[in-house]
């Protein structure tokens, strides 16, 4: 294999884009990228099925935690939120029965 070719891991198929970079800094990330995926696969081959099982479920469960948290936390915005919604129609009612006035000041008469 010469210098300007690259290893095709499955000769049956056609090389992609990424397996025949155009130049030396695509090479140099095709090769980083993948000798990161073989590490992977290095550091998965040591640990036993029953361990990669186990971390799976506590990774599903600590995602389900924080959903929980989340989903608490906007039902209490919500009520938060209607409780504000409620006090401010109750003000408003309650100013719909006093006199309207115009102006950014408020006088308050009183009439005998």
């Amino acid at each position: 294999m010469s210098d300007n070719e690259q290893y095709n891991p499955n000769p049956e198929t056609e090389p992609s884009a990424e397996d025949n970079p155009k130049n030396p800094v695509e090479s140099f990330i095709y090769h980083q990228r993948r000798a990161l995926e073989h590490t992977g696969k290095a550091l998965e081959a040591l640990l036993p099925e029953g361990f990669r099982e186990h971390g799976t479920s506590a990774s599903k469960e600590f995602i389900k935690s924080f959903q929980v948290l989340v989903d608490a936390a906007i039902g209490e915005i919500e009520k938060a939120t209607t409780r504000v919604q409620d006090a401010a129609e109750a003000a408003k009612s309650d100013d719909d029965d006093k006199p309207s006035t115009t102006g950014k000041t408020k006088v308050k008469v009183q009439v005998e």
